[in-house]
């Protein structure tokens, strides 16, 4: 008995490990990381916990990669969701905003793809890429989301995936790198370098929570290189008005959407703050991933 026990334990273990793919081939193209020795997390004992538990701050990331978590397959819809962690372009908050969120998808039955974008790039700067689309320190997390959604359409048939329901969420950094992403659509920041990139790049729906990098501060609009139109896919936003991030990074990429006629769904809340992932609280905040559970079947069903 205690055999089969072990061995039912260990099947369940091997089952919930991610399959790990780098994102490259080789050196990744566009501005690189600063990073410092080898990847680590820089979690220090005196951080702020959240909801009373440490998280994993993953620091120095040069080899950018992709870790699948895939759904039971009697849960699994066909459906899959690309996930990148916030952090600031300085770190990834590796458990809460990442591998916490597949575990919540994989419960849905949507495969998940956490990103593991490189950082840090922040020192690259606000300055616009030669494209004049994407600042420069969101180019290489932008071109590790890009690879990272051509992949997985690459790998549809071998996991299960519906390639036409393939989406992207990010938190904060994430929200923001996620949001480009699919504004983006397939104007890809990087040559395609292998098979994989003759897969589209353009996600089919999008959930940017607690964003950045959205809004302009003379206009309180959206940033005037920021170019939505009615091809712009479908977006869910949730966020706090007390975000230090500032609300309006949802409000005006929600109003400019609605002014082309994309569906989008805005929920904002007066309390809550920044940086929560899943991990609920008393505020009300908290709830999105209810909200988002049941956008996430209205826009990524058969």
């Amino acid at each position: 008995m205690k055999t089969i026990v072990a061995l039912l334990v260990m099947q369940t273990l091997l089952s919930a490990a991610p399959q790990i793919l780098n994102l490259w081939p080789a050196k990744p193209p566009g501005p690189p990381a600063k990073t410092e020795g080898a990847e680590r997390d820089l979690t220090k004992q005196e951080d702020k916990l959240i909801v009373g538990r440490r998280i994993i701050k993953l620091g120095h990331v040069s080899t950018p990669q992709m870790h699948v978590y895939l759904p039971e397959k009697a849960k699994a819809n066909g459906g899959a969701v690309l996930v990148c962690p916030g952090g600031g372009f300085s770190i990834l908050a590796w458990d809460l905003e990442g591998t916490e969120v597949a575990e919540w998808l994989n419960s849905l039955g949507f495969a998940a793809i956490v990103v593991k974008y490189r950082v840090p790039t922040g020192h690259h700067g606000n300055d616009l890429n030669e494209q004049g689309n994407a600042p420069l320190k969101v180019v290489g997390p932008l071109m590790d989301a890009q690879r990272a959604m051509s992949l997985t359409r690459a790998h549809a048939a071998e996991w299960g995936i519906d390639p036409p329901r393939i989406g992207i969420m990010g938190f904060s950094a994430g929200g923001e790198t996620a949001g480009l992403t699919a504004i983006l659509r397939d104007q890809r920041l990087y040559s395609k370098i292998d098979a994989a990139d003759e897969q589209s790049c353009a996600p089919n729906f999008a959930l940017p929570i607690y964003p950045g990098g959205f809004y302009d501060k003379e206009t309180g609009g959206l940033k005037p290189y920021l170019k939505v139109t009615k091809d712009t896919p479908p977006m869910f936003f949730a966020m706090a008005q007390d975000d230090r991030v500032n609300c309006l990074n949802c409000t005006a990429l929600f109003t400019a959407l609605t002014k082309e006629k994309v569906p989008a769904e805005l929920h904002l809340f007066p309390r809550g703050g920044h940086g929560y992932g899943l991990r609920a609280t008393h505020e009300p905040v908290t709830s999105w991933s209810r909200l988002a559970a049941d956008w996430l079947i209205q826009f990524a069903k058969p």
